[in-house]
């Protein structure tokens, strides 16, 4: 008897790649282009994960949705024109360990990969590309589609493009709004320590782990009971 499938979803900004740096220039130039202060590094990280609109609206709760949604244009065109400056050979960096994370959960027959992120499909489709992840994923779900997080909408559709169970799924993230999400879609979650929330802010995680290698091995467990 073959085994049932599993589903491991991973958020992408502060989980997979490491685009601190990249974010917080985008965001404070876009806010000094309205005219606005900009907002510190700590609450641009903080707001990592959420949809642009509801990321602006935690920033800058006091202006009107017109203001967050022209903060929102210019932080995409902020965004690609430092990607365009960089060159189409510049990568995105993987956090240190996960490209072996993904390598070995894909050459698992019974392991299916999905992503929920609150990144665009553009953005989320040049990091795949950049690194070769073309056949890692079976199901990709990112902000253009989908409400922002924590609403459980990405999560709900990967498990049904998969047709795997939530108590065959695990979803993985560095924000309390990815643990959340996870917990809102009835799936197990996983929090990691090494991107935009500390912590204290992945209290709810069903586990934290603070490396790749850890993460590894606290999924090879989690295949271990399902199999």
């Amino acid at each position: 008897m073959s085994e049932p499938l599993r589903l491991v979803v991973f958020d992408v900004d502060g989980t997979l790649v490491d685009s601190r740096a990249h974010i917080v220039e985008a965001m404070q130039s876009a806010f000094l282009e309205l005219g606005l202060e900009a907002p510190t590094r700590e609450a641009v990280l903080h707001g990592v994960g959420l949809s642009l609109p509801e990321y602006m609206a935690q920033l800058v709760p006091e202006q009107s949705s017109d203001v967050h949604a022209a903060l929102a244009d210019q932080y995409r065109s902020k965004s690609l024109a430092q990607h365009m400056a960089a060159g189409p050979d510049a990568k995105v960096i993987l956090y240190p360990g996960i490209r072996k994370v993904l390598d070995t959960l894909h050459r698992d027959d019974f392991t299916l990969l999905a992503t929920a992120t609150g990144m665009s499909r553009r953005g989320l489709d040049r990091i795949i590309a950049q690194h070769g992840l073309e056949h890692h994923f079976e199901s990709t779900q990112v902000a253009d589609t989908h409400p922002s997080k924590p609403h459980p909408s990405m999560v709900h559709a990967a498990l049904s493009e998969t047709g795997v169970l939530p108590t065959h799924t695990v979803m993985i993230g560095d924000t309390s709004y990815d643990i959340q999400m996870g917990k809102s879609a009835g799936v197990g979650t996983i929090g990691v320590t090494w991107g935009n929330h500390p912590h204290e802010y992945l209290a709810g995680a069903d586990q934290i782990v603070e490396t790749a290698d850890e993460l590894m091995c606290t999924l090879n467990a989690w295949i271990e009971e399902l199999a």
